[in-house]
Order: structure tokens, then sequence, then C-alpha cells
């Protein structure tokens, strides 16, 4: 059986692309997952654990299964233990033969060595911005003076963070971090 496994970091990227490429693979059972592979994975886990031998995971690319190679021959290992082979849809990948198990390989170790190096330039790119004297980060939804009004309104009971949301334009997130500024300074 072919199962797939799509996954983005977070709630607001979707998986459209890759639960076509699976489907396009001939998948029968996909799992969707929103969440950063830095974090625990449940949803990986159960993917693998409904795995029996003979199936084969299917991916859209290797970096939605793993951010580096140790925890790529990790899940590989794991895979192989339950006598479950690894494809990917994008990458010259099929664990099923010699010669795409080194392919894995070699593309786990590229694909980290391209993270790290695109971790160092934003490191290197933040740090000149801050010494530039720059504003890091997206700026604020609403000005200091909605801010006040809108803790104001919440406080007083006369508005909710969704109505407000509405009202300003904003996400509802927007609205709880003005609430916890005002909470955190007093």
């Amino acid at each position: 059986m072919l199962i797939g496994y799509a996954r983005v970091s977070t709630d607001e990227q979707e998986t459209t692309l890759q639960l076509d490429a699976l489907k396009r693979a001939g998948v029968e059972r996909v799992f969707e997952e929103k969440r950063s592979s830095a974090a625990q994975r449940p949803i990986l886990g159960a993917c693998i654990d409904t795995t029996r031998e003979g199936d084969t995971l299917v991916v859209y690319k290797v970096d939605r299964l793993a951010r580096s190679l140790r925890e790529l021959l990790t899940l590989l290992d794991r895979l192989n233990t339950r006598g479950v082979h690894f494809k990917s849809c994008t990458e010259p990948i099929d664990t099923s033969t010699p010669a795409g198990k080194m392919m894995l390989q070699i593309i786990g170790a590229f694909a980290e060595f391209e993270r790290n190096i695109i971790r160092e330039r934003t490191r290197a790119g933040l740090a000149a911005a801050r010494a530039r004297g720059s504003t890091l980060g997206r700026a604020r939804a609403l000005t200091p003076a909605e801010e006040a009004a809108v803790v104001r309104q919440v406080r007083n009971g006369l508005a909710t963070k969704a109505s407000l949301a509405r009202q300003y334009g904003c996400h509802v997130s927007s609205i709880k971090r003005a609430l916890a500024r005002a909470e955190a300074s007093g």
C-alpha cells in the first residue's frame, strides 16, 4: 500500500501542492500535518505506526519528512525495521533499491547543508540590521492609540476580541498580543 505524508510548518500554510502530487503518485491514504518539523509530530508517528511490511511511505519532498540527516536516517531505520520502503515524489529516491537508498542519504546531507547555510545568512543579516539600528519583525497591526482603545473596551466589557479584530481589520491574535502587552506593562 502507498501511504502518503504531507506537512507544512504553520496553520497558515497549505498542503495542496503536496496532496496533489501524492494523489498523482497513486497514494491510497494520506496523513496531513501542520506543524514545524522541530516540534513533536504526532501525525507522522501515527502514519508510521499504521504502515505494514511491504508498504511504501511517500512524501512530496524529503524535507517534509525530516530537517536533518540524522533525523532522516533515524526515520528511515524505523521504516526499514518495519519492512516499509520510502519514496519521494520530487527526488529520485526509492529505498526499495540500493541506488535509491544512496541517493536519499546524499540528498538528505545536501538539504541539511542548505538549511544550515540559510540559517547562517539569516543570523548575519539580522545582526547587521540590528547594528544599523533597524527595528526587526513585522509592523504592529494596531497603532498605540488603537491598542489603548482595544484594551479599554475589553477591560470594560464593551467588546469581544473577535468583534474588535473585525472593527480594526486585523487578526484576533493582534488583539490578544495588545492585551498581553498591556497586562505586562501593568
